[in-house]
């Protein structure tokens, strides 16, 4: 897929708009949801009206490669969601902060 300027792809092959560290699955995930390109205004407030119809444009004409480009990236996301150690749980946070608070540290 050919980006335009307005999209950019990092060395790790995510695709965000130039200048901004907001990706392109993000807009199209919330363009997919209904918000018009004046409602994605007040999501994503650092870009321009000109650049999120732009970037609208970009998906609605690459619409294929867009979608395998989201999946794929959804697909990765929750592989590495469930690869990744839990943290602690609420009760073991409290554990630990009464522990810390009873040694007067």
């Amino acid at each position: 897929m050919t980006l335009p300027e307005h999209l950019t792809k990092d060395n790790y092959g995510y695709i965000h708009v130039t200048g901004h560290r907001i990706g392109l699955q993000d807009l199209v995930h919330f363009y997919n949801e209904g918000h018009s390109p004046e409602s994605l205004l007040d999501v994503f407030p650092t870009l321009s009206l000109a650049v999120i119809h732009k970037v609208i444009a970009f998906y609605l004409e690459n619409r294929a490669e867009v979608d395998a480009y989201v999946a794929s990236s959804e697909a990765e996301m929750e592989r590495q969601r469930a690869i990744a150690p839990r943290g602690p749980d609420v009760a073991e946070l409290r554990r630990r902060l009464a522990a810390k608070q009873a040694s007067g540290a």
